[in-house]
């Protein structure tokens, strides 16, 4: 009897054995809450730590929406003119850049060449000059002092930022952030869908409409940007030109450039423009320093309010915080991205804020439509 119950008994065994605990099963539900908790709590580590670790890669990928934000106000800009269709306005907008850097190059770069091969050189002299004057006056700083203040900064900078290009340098960088903007900007709505059907159904239409909330003001800041850097480096030539300023062409051209860079920009093409105004006469130099004063008044009190009052109004304070830190962490590239970052991080927390509130930014909503 015992031989003929075997194999019912070992069947048995072999059907019972799934149903017994394991290993990692918990039998009390608040130890297993709290696994459950930690295990979340780990997974939101790692993936901060990816994030850091695809910092650079993440900065380019957003370095191409900022492009092809800029694209796509241009071919909406068109759109307003001529009827067609989306991908032959975008095709405008890049041949319009397109002639904009051939004519600069054809008509001015052998202006402007020979101005920044003379720039330098004029640069040094002032600084030599500025140091003889403080070393008249009973400050005594030597030169090597100074480069070797210089080199350590420049060379604590270059080693986190080294990673940013890669093995192929900026110029790597600059051609994929130009390639996704392109990209981005042909069809937008397909990468939009694509990022909102990876959410749960019930934030798909919250993001739909967070996503062209940041889209209207990221277009909206930089056309107020491209505005700014025009109408500073025309008056900066203008004035310049008109007083007899020499390299007024490039100093307008490094003027308009650095404008992008809001509360770093003006003083760096400020402090260059002075002294190359010194480097002629003390006349010259008082001059520059009032056309500085003037392109920064019209730039504190006309530009700027216009941008903060179309798009997000940003704190000097956080915008030159966040510009410190982007550009140690990533160097240039950070430079010129932590302005429309922050800006697209304020809104999103602005309306995560709504949302948990119990409703939708009817403000926002009614934007959308008129835009």
């Amino acid at each position: 009897m015992a031989s003929t119950g075997g194999p019912d008994h070992e069947a048995g065994e072999e059907t019972a054995t799934p149903t017994r605990p394991g290993p990692t099963d918990i039998s009390d539900p608040l130890i297993r809450h709290e696994a459950r908790k930690a295990f979340v709590w780990i997974g939101m580590v790692a993936l901060f730590a990816l994030g850091v670790f695809l910092s650079q890669s993440l900065l380019v990928i957003f370095g191409g929406i900022v492009f092809a934000a800029l694209i796509d106000g241009g071919a909406r800009m068109i759109g307003r003119v001529l009827p067609i269709g989306r991908g032959w306005r975008v095709a405008l907008v890049l041949l319009a850049a397109m002639l904009f850097m051939l004519w600069l190059g054809r008509f001015a770069g052998s202006q402007i060449t020979q101005q920044a091969a003379e720039l330098p050189n004029t640069i040094e002299s002032q600084f030599h000059r500025g140091l003889a004057w403080l070393s008249r006056h009973g400050m005594e700083i030597r030169v090597r002092d100074v480069r070797s203040i210089a080199q350590e900064a420049m060379g604590g900078i270059g080693q986190v930022t080294a990673v940013l290009g890669g093995l192929l340098g900026g110029i790597t960088t600059l051609f994929l952030i130009l390639v996704l903007g392109i990209y981005i900007a042909m069809e937008p709505r397909l990468y939009r869908r694509g990022v909102g059907w990876m959410l749960p159904v019930d934030r798909r239409d919250h993001f739909e409409t967070t996503a062209q909330v940041m889209g209207r003001a990221l277009r909206r800041l930089l056309f107020g940007r491209v505005i700014g850097m025009t109408v500073e480096g025309l008056f900066t030539w203008f004035m310049l030109q008109l007083f007899g300023v020499p390299m007024a062409v490039l100093l307008g051209l490094i003027t308009g450039l650095l404008a992008f860079l809001p509360n770093l920009g003006a003083p760096i093409s400020g402090a260059i423009m002075v002294l190359v105004g010194f480097s002629v006469s003390a006349e010259m130099g008082v001059y520059t320093i009032f056309v500085y004063l003037l392109i920064h008044l019209i730039d504190g009190y006309l530009i700027v309010p216009y941008i903060a009052r179309k798009t997000v109004d940003l704190p000097p304070a956080l915008v030159l915080a966040a510009q410190l830190i982007m550009g140690v962490l990533f160097g240039l590239l950070g430079l010129a991205l932590a302005d429309p970052l922050v800006a697209m991080i304020k809104i999103w927390l602005e309306r995560e804020a709504a949302r948990n509130g119990g409703g939708e930014p009817a403000e926002d909503v009614g934007k959308l439509e008129k835009a």
